[in-house]
C-alpha cells in the first residue's frame, strides 16, 4: 500500500494512493492523527490517540507540538517529560510506531497486518539536512518504506495541480504555495509545465504557525478576563478552547465565544475584530517571507510578477484562519487566491498524487539554504569559510544518482577542524543571514595522530613541510542528507561521516 504521511505540528494526516484517488485515511472517526506524546510518572509511554485520550488526566504530562524540537534537534538532543529524559528521535520513533499500527487497527485504510506500507513523507521547505536524516531515520524504524522525502510545499503543489490543472497555461505556469501550519510557516514558488515541477524559490519561517495564533488570542481572553492566576493545567484547557474556536471562525463570523468553565466563570464574548488585531502581526509575517519568494524569482533576466501566476495556494490548518485569506486577496485578487478544501491534508494528498506512478508527476527541487564548512586557517588562530552547495542547488530527485562535490587541496596544518553550518544567505563570501550550526569533526593529516581518539585536545599546528593531498567528497542524495568522505590522497586512509546536527 502506498501513502502519502504528512507528519505535522498539531496533527498527521496520511493519504491513500487508491486507482487515481487520494482519499484521507481516518482514524477513529477523524482524518488526523494527533501529534502528540504523553509520559507517566512511572515511565510509560503513549502516542497520539492514547496520548490524546490521557491528556487531561493528573499523573500524565503531555508533549505538544514537539515537530517544532526539531529545528535544531540532532541524535543526540533530549527532551524531559514527567521528570525523565528520552532521546528526542527516539520519541519521534515511537510516535511514528504507533500510528503504523493505528492504520492498521484503528482506521478505515483496510489493511492488512503484514501490509508494506510504502510512504511518501514531507518536512518543512527549510528543514536543515539534520531535520531530514531524523525524519528518514524514525520512519524506517517505525516500519515504513519510504519512497521519497518531499519539502512540504512542494507536496501542496501536486495537490494543487491535481485539482486546479486547468489553471495552469503557458502563459501562468508558476503556482505560489502558502503553507501556515501549526507550528511553521513555507512558502515556495513553483514553476508547473505538462506534468513537471520545479521549485523556483522557497523561503520559511520555522517557528510561526497556529501555535502562535493561539497563544495571541490565549493572552487576549485572559485579558478580557481580568488577567487571573491559572495553573499549568488551567492554561493548557484554555488553550485548547481558544484553539477550538479559532478552528471555528468563519468569514462570517462576528464574535469570539470563549467558554471560561475552568475559571468558573461565565462565557466570554470577544469581537472577531480584536481577535483579527491580535493575529494581524502573525499573518504579516508569513506575507514578509512570501514577498522574496515572488519578487525575487527570475528566469533568464524576466521577472516573474503577479500575471504569471496560476495561483497561490493556502494549505495548511492554520491557513484556514479567515484573516488570511483576505489579507492575500486585497493584494492578489479573489481569482488567484485559493484555498485547499482539505487545508490539514492537502500536503499528504499531495504526497500520494506524487507516489502514484499514473499520474505522471516529477519533481525538481533546490536547496532552500546554503550548506558549508569553517576550515582552519593561521595555525588554528583562524578560520575561513566554504559554500559546498549553495540555496540554488538542485536536489537529486529519487531514484537519481547522489549530487557530488569534490574539493582538493594540499594540507597545511597537522589536524583538521571542520565545522558545518547552513546560512540562509551569503554576503562578502561569508554566511550571513539565519545560521544553523552542525556536526564538527577532526580529520588526521598527521599520520602519528591517526591513532588519537581524542583529537580536539590536540593542538593545531602547521604542518613541517608539505602536507599530505587531501580529497573531500560530498555526496547529497535525493531526501537532501549529506555525507562527507576525507582522503588522504598520498596513501589512500579515509574516514566518512554522515552530518547531522551536532547537538
Amino acid at each position: 500500500m502506498r501513502l502519502g504521511i504528512d507528519f505535522g505540528t498539531t496533527h498527521t494526516a496520511v493519504a491513500l494512493v487508491d486507482r487515481g484517488n487520494y482519499p484521507v485515511i481516518a482514524f477513529d472517526g477523524s482524518d488526523v492523527f494527533p501529534s502528540l506524546v504523553a509520559a507517566h510518572e512511572n515511565g510509560e509511554l503513549r502516542y497520539g490517540l492514547e496520548a490524546a485520550a490521557v491528556r487531561h488526566l493528573p499523573d500524565w504530562t503531555l508533549l505538544r507540538s514537539f515537530k517544532r524540537l526539531f529545528n535544531d534537534a540532532g541524535p543526540a538532543t533530549e527532551v524531559e517529560l514527567a521528570g525523565r529524559r528520552h532521546l528526542l528521535s527516539r520519541l519521534f520513533e515511537g510516535f511514528l510506531t504507533s500510528l503504523h499500527r493505528d492504520l492498521v487497527t484503528r482506521s478505515n485504510a483496510g489493511l492488512a497486518v503484514d501490509e508494506l506500507l510504502e510512504a511518501a513523507v514531507s518536512v518543512p521547505a527549510n528543514a536543515s539536512s539534520a531535520q531530514r536524516f531524523l525524519t528518514l531515520d524514525a520512519f524506517a524504524r517505525a516500519g515504513f518504506q519510504v519512497r521519497a522525502l518531499l519539502n512540504e510545499p512542494s507536496a501542496a503543489g501536486f495537490e494543487y495541480a491535481h485539482r486546479y490543472r486547468s489553471t495552469i497555461t503557458g502563459k501562468r505556469e508558476y503556482v505560489a504555495i502558502y503553507d501556515l501550519g501549526g507550528g511553521t510557516f513555507d512558502a515556495s514558488l513553483l514553476k508547473m509545465s505538462e506534468r513537471q515541477s520545479e521549485v523556483v524559490a522557497s523561503e520559511g519561517v520555522q517557528r510561526l504557525g497556529g501555535d502562535d495564533f493561539d497563544d495571541a488570542i490565549l493572552a487576549l481572553v485572559l485579558s478580557r478576563a481580568g488577567n487571573p492566576t491559572i495553573d499549568a493545567n488551567e492554561r493548557m484547557l484554555l488553550l485548547e478552547e481558544c484553539a477550538r474556536q479559532k478552528e471555528a471562525v468563519g468569514p462570517n463570523t462576528r464574535r469570539f465565544l470563549v467558554d471560561l468553565a475552568v475559571l468558573e466563570k461565565p462565557p466570554l464574548a470577544v469581537p472577531i475584530d480584536e481577535i483579527y488585531t491580535v493575529c494581524l502581526p502573525l499573518v504579516e509575517k508569513t506575507l514578509a517571507a512570501l514577498e522574496p519568494v515572488l519578487s525575487g524569482a527570475e528566469r533568464g533576466g524576466a521577472r516573474v510578477d503577479a500575471s504569471e501566476l496560476a495561483g497561490i495556494y493556502v494549505v495548511g490548518g492554520a491557513g484556514a484562519f479567515p484573516l488570511v485569506s483576505r489579507l492575500l486577496r486585497e493584494r492578489f485578487g479573489d481569482k488567484r487566491v485559493k484555498r485547499s478544501p482539505h487545508p490539514f491534508a492537502a500536503t499528504a494528498m499531495g504526497l500520494a498524487v506524487f507516489l502514484d506512478e499514473s499520474a505522471g508527476y516529477s519533481l525538481s527541487e533546490r536547496f532552500s539554504r546554503t550548506f558549508g564548512v569553517f576550515r582552519e586557517s593561521a595555525s588554528g588562530g583562524d578560520v575561513v569559510f566554504d559554500a559546498i552547495f549553495d540555496r540554488e542547488t538542485v536536489v537529486p530527485a529519487a531514484g537519481q544518482p547522489p549530487l557530488l562535490s569534490i574539493r582538493r587541496y594540499r594540507a597545511a596544518h597537522n589536524i583538521g577542524h571542520y565545522r558545518f553550518v547552513e546560512c540562509s544567505r551569503m554576503e562578502a563570501g561569508r554566511p550571513d543571514g539565519d545560521l544553523t550550526p552542525w556536526d564538527e569533526f577532526h580529520f588526521p593529516f598527521d599520520r602519528d595522530l591517526r591513532s588519537r581518539r581524542d583529537l580536539a585536545a590536540e593542538p593545531v599546528q602547521r604542518s613541517r613541510g608539505e602536507g599530505p593531498e587531501v580529497e573531500e567528497t560530498y555526496s547529497c542524495a535525493a531526501a537532501g542528507t549529506i555525507e562527507v568522505t576525507v582522503k588522504d590522497l598520498s596513501d589512500g586512509f579515509a574516514r566518512s561521516y554522515r552530518l547531522t546536527h551536532g547537538r
